[in-house]
């Protein structure tokens, strides 16, 4: 694993040299760079064409009530085309894209810093969500735009089929699970159902992604604040080597059908049982709910709150922030966006689905408006609950990229192998966490 670290790290530090070279000059010019004049922004977000749709709606109506052009480009590839724009010294003027960015982008002078008090409203925001915002140095260096936190979502035709409840605790959980692989809930007469969904492969992070709320709930962290402006890794924790122990025992080793087959190499966009009808249950976040309402029914899955482990039922929270482009000469401008982007106005209409085009905007960070009420859904009270009550985030004033990537690496390692030694493993990974935090001067 430590040559595997040093190797991304070198080539880490080869891009953001890039980077950081390619936006020193980003601040002479830019009225008349990328954006198209000085009455107009460019504006990317990472988004398919689903998702541009509803940022389409948003934009216009921004133009219509400011008079000032934004010229979109949703971009799949974000960070690659962000790299090559990078380069040539012109970057947008605002980006939407994920909080757990923020600390990377900041590191490689890609970001504008900004005063929460410049935008209009910024007080309608709570101070949890303007945290995310919150770099190295405690200046912002985004606006907070859109969270989400996992929620359970459960197949309540099969918990009636076997006179189940909905589980609050792990064990409850694994006993529904357990049921859903062995008692046909479907009633077709075929073993061919599973318990839970489990998006567990290292590719792109997600094991440590999804296996992170029950990290939390077990009690562990990834890495913690040491006090003194660093951070400290903690994998090697007691509480961390209990809850990875018992995910290894009860989640994934052992022929018990609780999850379904070919998790530890599953991504979400391959993990589709859920809503192919061939699993019970699915840790995982609300934006999955369009999806699972024409394919599984509405009528037929419930959102309830995460079953509770040993320390609580703490979910993974994230979102987007809006991101001003390390650039000058359209700050006005670029304040009147962030300031409509999180108005109720520009909230409501990226929270509701137009033609089935999905909602870009999940979790309002506009205080004034309730999710469930915007959307005359209840379901999503379960998942405001969540975030506002019972959820962490990833820290993100550090670069969590490599942090996220050593940790899914590590557990699904320890998940395949299941003769593995555990606490040797995790302090293994804690070694190699260690050497990401020096990397970045965060290991005091």
């Amino acid at each position: 694993m430590g040559d595997r670290r040093r190797r991304r790290r070198l080539a880490a530090a080869i891009t953001v040299a890039g980077l950081t070279f390619g936006t020193a000059a980003c601040g002479s010019g830019s009225d008349s760079a990328g954006g198209g004049g000085p009455n107009t922004l460019e504006v990317w977000t990472r988004s398919n064409p689903d998702d541009a749709a509803t940022y389409d709606r948003v934009f216009a109506a921004f133009t219509k009530k400011t008079g000032i052009k934004i010229d979109y480009q949703p971009v799949v590839n974000f960070d690659q085309q962000l790299q090559s724009r990078a380069s040539t010294k012109d970057l947008p003027d605002v980006m939407i894209n994920d909080t757990a960015l923020m600390g990377s982008y900041q590191s490689q002078g890609l970001l504008k810093p900004i005063d929460p008090e410049s935008i209009a409203g910024s007080d309608q925001i709570t101070d949890k969500s303007w945290s995310s915002t919150v770099g190295l140095d405690g200046k912002h260096y985004g606006i907070p735009y859109s969270r989400q936190a996992m929620t359970l979502m459960i197949r309540k035709d099969w918990l009636r089929e076997l006179g189940l409840q909905a589980p609050t605790t792990w064990q409850e959980m694994l006993t529904v699970a357990k049921a859903f692989a062995a008692k046909d809930p479907d009633g077709d007469g075929k073993a061919d159902t599973y318990g839970m969904v489990v998006p567990g492969s290292a590719q792109n992070g997600y094991a440590a992604w999804w296996g992170a709320s029950y990290l939390w709930q077990g009690g562990a962290k990834i890495i913690e604040p040491d006090g003194n402006g660093g951070y400290r890794p903690a994998m090697d924790s007691a509480a961390a080597v209990r809850t990875v122990t018992w995910m290894k025992d009860n989640l994934f080793c052992g022929d018990n059908g609780v999850i379904q087959p070919g998790a530890l190499t599953a991504i979400t966009g391959n993990a589709t049982n859920f809503q192919d009808g061939n699993a019970g249950m699915y840790l995982t976040g609300p934006y999955n709910m369009t999806t699972f309402d024409g394919t599984v029914g509405k009528d037929k899955y419930e959102v309830v709150a995460a079953p509770a482990g040993p320390a609580g039922s703490d979910v993974l929270a994230d979102g987007e922030n809006v991101y001003f482009g390390a650039k000058t000469g359209k700050t006005a401008k670029e304040q009147a966006l962030g300031a409509f982007l999180v108005s109720p106005e520009g909230q409501k209409i990226a929270m509701t689905s137009v033609d089935g085009h999905q909602p870009v905007v999940r979790i309002p960070v506009n205080s004034t408006l309730d999710a469930a009420k915007v959307r005359d859904d209840a379901r999503w009270s379960v998942v405001q609950k969540a975030y506002e009550h019972a959820s962490e985030q990833f820290p993100n004033a550090p670069d969590f990229a490599p942090i996220k990537q050593d940790t899914a690496d590590s557990l699904n390692a320890i998940f395949t192998y299941c003769g593995s030694d555990v606490s040797s493993s995790l302090k293994e990974l804690n070694d190699t966490l260690a050497g990401d935090l020096k990397d970045q001067d965060l290991l005091k």
